[in-house]
């Protein structure tokens, strides 16, 4: 399945029948009057946020979404059928924004939310609405009201508690293998990883949803590389975790090269609460790591987990730290011996 996160959609209501201007023509009943029916109303269309999806792909192939108009009335006091109604499924974290590309218009984030985007127009009413004291037999009906036509664009962002962030080959794609039943590209070489992906991960009986997007390298607010078309998918995460890999001689430029693009490209991103942690000591000796751990804590300010996602040395602590940060508190571990 292709992974796509932006689609524009273009969408029409339909519109409202005719009334029906008739009258009651029947032998022996005289002064019959009007029964013209009402014109049915026109479909809507509507937004559906479902479980199960995680892309966009099925917008590209279908842009447009027109439903049916309502039907017109009919003489014997008959109201016309309403055109049914059209319901966009899309997955869970979508956004759908106006054409200017600006104006959220919602953001659909819980399974069966729903969201109105083109009301169907109303029906007109027959000739049979006008009748009164003063005018017996009115010659008029009302024509049906016009559906609304308008082009929506609509985004994608990945609902996840947690959020990967690393240069390229900093071991995000490793890491997120070894803490979940996730399987991304894993190669020697930078961008392995183009899409993001997701893993539910496990920790002291607790599970929480982690995403790694692909690497970022300096200059990515200006379009270098991948750019930062899949931050996006991280503004919803509560926490991020930050990797440095240990074995690049520049890890606290690597460090401030990820934090300068994270505030070039929101704040929201940039107050982000943040963990750092410096990966593959698997291939490092001890001095190493003491050297570089005591310099990206000062680069940093802050504590810096030592881990290594192959070896999987410092992964729970990361992984408990991560978890306290999405909950707010830290999960109980069991330290007693297990018992039925």
């Amino acid at each position: 399945m292709k992974f796509l996160d932006l689609a524009k959609v273009y969408i029409r209501s339909g519109g409202g029948g005719a009334g029906c201007v008739s009258f009651r023509r029947e032998k022996f009943i005289e002064f019959g009057g009007p029964d013209g029916g009402d014109g049915g109303h026109g479909g809507s269309v509507w937004a559906e946020a479902v479980e199960g999806l995680n892309t966009l792909i099925d917008y590209r192939y279908q842009q447009h979404f027109f439903a049916k108009s309502g039907q017109p009335g009919m003489g014997s006091q008959k109201t016309g059928k309403t055109g049914d109604d059209i319901v966009m499924k899309v997955p869970l974290g979508t956004e759908i924004i106006d054409e200017d590309e600006e104006t959220v218009i919602a953001d659909l984030t819980e399974p069966g939310q729903r969201v109105l985007l083109a009301k169907g127009g109303n029906g007109g009413w027959g000739n049979l609405q006008f009748k009164s004291a003063t005018n017996r037999a009115p010659n008029r009906a009302n024509p049906g009201q016009e559906g609304v036509e308008r082009t929506i664009w609509l985004r994608l962002k990945l609902i996840a508690d947690a959020g990967l962030l690393g240069l390229p080959n900093a071991g995000k794609s490793t890491f997120l293998a070894a803490v979940s039943n996730a399987r991304p590209k894993i190669a020697d070489y930078p961008f392995t990883t183009l899409v993001p992906n997701l893993g539910v991960v496990g920790v002291d009986g607790k599970e929480f949803v982690m995403a790694d997007i692909p690497g970022l390298i300096e200059g990515a607010s200006e379009g270098r590389g991948l750019g930062i078309q899949f931050l996006a998918h991280v503004e919803r995460c509560k926490v991020l975790l930050h990797l440095v890999d240990g074995t690049s001689a520049t890890i606290t430029k690597d460090y401030r090269t990820i934090v300068h693009e994270l505030e070039a490209y929101s704040d929201v991103l940039g107050d982000k609460p943040r963990i750092l942690a410096l990966n593959k000591v698997d291939a490092m000796d001890p001095k190493q790591i003491s050297d570089r751990r005591r310099a990206l804590e000062k680069a940093s300010g802050g504590p810096v987990h030592v881990i290594s996602g192959v070896s999987g040395r410092g992964v729970q602590e990361v992984l408990r730290a991560l978890y306290a940060t999405i909950e707010g508190e830290a999960p109980q571990v069991e330290t007693g011996p297990w018992q039925p």
